[in-house]
């Protein structure tokens, strides 16, 4: 564990394929007190709706919801990035839907997450790359590496598949490279809970 000066004030997760049951572990094993609010993309199929959420809420003890545009960011609270939207992060929490292009051919995208999460957050920033294909997150992580946050990926050797936590690794000096089934201890331990890694 490394110590910090800044406390997170969110933390901001990006999936693609295997993503679904990636989530379901990480958030069913985080506290209902966790301190910090939750961002998800998920890539979704841009033309159905999805039940992602309420499945997710479900099984969580944290409360998951599709992100609205407007809606300001609450510990103890996950928000999805609904089909076909970006999700993006502003000063205070605050989120913003938008339909701007596609990036690495989909929207919503991790870059964009992440990228806007460092800019708001700077070095209170903490993003986390699990599953999926392609390369979707491994640019943001480079910003929010640059803007002194701090960037989480699944093993690649370990993920269901490896493209995006790979490309991360790749691309930045991961701070922390964990199983699946070790990522929600280390978030709580990052943002100060009581689990230890």
């Amino acid at each position: 564990m490394f110590a910090r000066a800044v406390p997170y004030e969110i933390v901001a997760i990006g999936a693609s394929a295997g993503g679904v049951k990636a989530l379901l572990t990480v958030l069913k094993a985080l506290p209902v007190d966790f301190p910090v609010p939750v961002v998800i993309v998920q890539h979704l199929d841009p033309h159905h709706d999805t039940v992602l959420a309420e499945l997710l809420d479900r099984r969580s003890r944290l409360r998951v919801k599709l992100a609205e545009d407007g809606d300001v960011a609450e510990p103890g609270t996950a928000y999805i990035a609904p089909p076909d939207h970006h999700l993006l992060v502003g000063p205070g929490g605050a989120l913003r839907l938008s339909r701007r292009d596609k990036v690495r051919f989909v929207r919503p995208s991790a870059d964009l997450l992440f990228e806007s999460v460092a800019v708001a957050c700077g070095a209170a920033a903490l993003v986390c790359v699990l599953t999926g294909t392609g390369s979707d997150g491994s640019a943001g992580a480079r910003v929010v590496s640059s803007h002194g946050g701090t960037v989480v990926a699944e093993d690649p050797s370990t993920a269901e598949f490896k493209g995006m936590p790979q490309a991360v690794a790749n691309s930045v000096a991961v701070d922390l490279t964990l199983p699946l089934e070790g990522i929600a201890d280390a978030l709580v331990a990052l943002t100060g809970g009581t689990r230890s890694l």
